[in-house]
C-alpha cells in the first residue's frame, strides 16, 4: 500500500509537472482556474452522516459541484449514491481511496467528515496537494497534530475551515458584537454543556473486518488494531485508537463560542472532574465530565459533558450562557437570548433557517452558512469565520480538558504554546504513535 511518505513524493512531482505545464495550458482546462470565474470542484471524503451536510451546503451554492464521495465502505458509498440522486440529483464520481482524489489537479477543495483520527493528517496532505480544506472538529486527534496543521495551513496558504459551524450563526455573531459593545458589562464567565443519553456499546468480539471495508486505509495513520463488530461506523469516539470522547465530539463546538465570547485564548489552568458512571463496556473515555479553564482577570470557562444520562432538570441538549456584571446571554446553534441580571427577558432572536442540535448529523442552515464563508474566502479573499489558526485554539483547549481528566490534576499551561508546564505525565498525550509510513509532516 502506497504510504502517505510516498503520495507525497508523487503528488509533488505532479505538482511541479502541472506547473511548469500550465505555462501553455493546464490540461483540466481555464474553467477550473479560481480568478477565471467562481466554479469551485469539490470532494467529500467520509460520507456516512456529518458529510450529509456538507453535501447540502455544497449544493446550496450554484457555482459549486461535489465532483467525487471517497469513502472506504462500500456500503456506505452505495447509500450515500442514492441519497445524493434523491437530494441533490445528480451523483459524483465515487473513490475508495482519497490519495487518488488528491492527485486530480480538477479538485478545488476536500471536505473532512472521517473519523477524527483522520482529521489533520488527511488536511495536511490536501494543503500539500494544493487543496482547501474544510476539516470537521475537532481538528486533530492530538496537539502535535494542531501544531503542523497550522504550519501547514501556513506553509501551503490555501484556506482551511474547521466545522464549528456555529461561528456562522447571524444570531450569534449578533451576540459577540453586542457583547463587544459592552451590552452584559465585563464578560467573565462562559457555561457550556452537552447532555444525551447514549446506549452501551458493549464488549466487541474479533472478526474479520468485512470485505466491503478496507480496514487497512480505514486505519490510516492509527496503530493496527484488530478489527472487532462495535467500532465501525460510529463507535470509534469512544476508542482512544481513533477517537477523542465526548469532549471533542460536542464540547468543542461550545467551548468555541465561550471562548469566542469572552475574547480568550489559551488558559492558564485546567482542572477536570469525571468517570466512567454507565454500562460496562469497551467505552474508553469519561461518560461525564465537568472541565474549568482559568483565565486571567477572574474569567473561566466550564464545560458540563454528559454523554450518558441526561442532565436534570430537563434542559436543552446542548447550549451556552455568557455571564457579565449587567447580565447574561443564552446562545445555541437557533437563538440569542439576552437576560438582565435579574433573569428578565431583554431580546430574544431566532436564526431563520434551524440546525439540527444532538444528532449525529447535525444538519441545518448553519452548513450553508459557514460553507458559504469558506467558499467566499476562496473565491474573494474573505475571512474565515472558524480559520483554523484560530479553530485549533478551541480544539486545544478539549485536548487539555482530556489530559486533565488522565492527569488527575490541575495543568499550569503555557499561555503561548498550550504545553502543560512541569508534569511530563501529562505531556506523554501531547503526541500519539503513528502507524509506519503515515506520520503526518509539514
Amino acid at each position: 500500500m502506497t504510504t502517505r511518505r510516498n503520495f507525497i513524493k508523487k503528488t509533488s512531482a505532479g505538482a511541479t509537472a502541472m506547473t511548469l505545464g500550465s505555462i501553455i495550458m493546464p490540461k483540466w482546462g481555464y474553467s477550473n482556474i479560481l480568478g477565471a470565474n467562481d466554479h469551485i470542484n469539490c470532494a467529500v471524503i467520509g460520507v456516512r452522516s456529518r458529510a450529509k451536510a456538507h453535501v447540502k451546503a455544497i449544493n446550496a451554492d450554484p457555482n459549486a459541484k461535489i465532483i467525487y464521495n471517497c469513502d472506504v465502505d462500500d456500503v456506505i458509498i452505495e447509500e450515500h449514491n442514492a441519497w445524493c440522486q434523491e437530494n441533490i440529483g445528480y451523483v459524483p464520481k465515487v473513490m475508495k481511496d482519497f490519495r487518488k482524489v488528491l492527485e486530480d489537479k480538477a479538485v478545488d477543495a476536500v471536505f473532512i467528515a472521517t473519523p477524527e483520527h483522520w482529521h489533520a493528517p488527511m488536511a495536511i496532505m490536501a494543503l500539500q496537494a494544493g487543496k482547501h480544506v474544510y476539516v470537521e472538529k475537532p481538528c486533530s486527534h492530538n496537539p502535535h497534530e494542531n501544531e503542523l496543521l497550522v504550519q501547514a495551513q501556513n506553509k501551503y496558504g490555501k484556506k482551511v475551515q474547521m466545522g464549528n459551524q456555529q461561528r456562522s450563526a447571524k444570531t450569534s455573531i449578533n451576540a459577540i458584537n453586542d457583547i463587544r459593545n459592552g451590552i452584559i458589562g465585563e464578560v467573565y464567565k462562559g457555561e457550556a454543556y452537552y447532555s444525551n443519553n447514549r446506549g452501551s456499546i458493549g464488549k466487541g468480539n474479533k472478526i474479520d473486518a468485512p470485505k466491503t471495508l478496507d480496514w487497512e486505509l480505514w486505519q490510516g495513520p492509527a496503530p493496527r488494531k484488530a478489527y472487532q463488530d462495535n467500532i465501525h461506523p460510529y463507535n470509534w469516539h469512544w476508542f482512544r485508537n481513533w477517537g477523542t470522547g465526548e469532549m471533542h465530539n460536542n464540547g468543542t463546538h461550545e467551548v468555541d463560542i465561550c471562548r469566542w465570547a469572552l475574547g480568550v485564548d489559551l488558559p492558564e489552568s485546567v482542572t477536570s472532574f469525571g468517570g466512567k458512571y454507565a454500562y460496562d463496556d469497551d467505552w474508553e473515555f469519561v461518560d461525564n465530565q465537568q472541565v474549568t479553564f482559568k483565565y486571567p482577570n477572574d474569567k473561566f470557562i466550564t464545560w458540563t459533558g454528559h454523554s450518558r444520562g441526561l442532565i436534570q432538570p430537563e434542559r436543552p441538549g446542548r447550549g451556552i450562557t455568557i455571564y457579565g456584571s449587567k447580565g447574561s446571554i443564552m446562545l445555541d446553534r437557533n437563538f440569542y437570548k439576552l437576560f438582565d441580571l435579574g433573569g428578565n427577558p431583554i431580546k430574544f432572536e431566532y436564526e431563520q433557517s434551524g440546525s439540527e442540535t444532538t444528532n449525529t448529523r447535525g444538519e441545518g442552515g448553519l452548513d450553508i452558512n459557514h460553507v458559504g464563508n469558506f467558499f467566499d474566502a476562496i473565491r474573494k479573499d474573505e475571512s474565515l469565520h472558524a480559520d483554523i489558526n484560530d479553530a485549533s485554539i478551541s480544539t486545544m483547549l478539549c485536548h487539555l480538558g482530556n489530559m486533565a481528566q488522565d492527569a488527575g490534576e490541575t495543568l499550569k499551561i503555557d499561555q503561548k504554546t498550550g504545553k502543560v508546564l512541569n508534569n511530563e505525565k501529562a505531556m506523554k498525550n501531547w503526541k500519539r504513535e503513528y502507524e509506519n509510513g503515515w506520520e503526518p509532516k509539514v
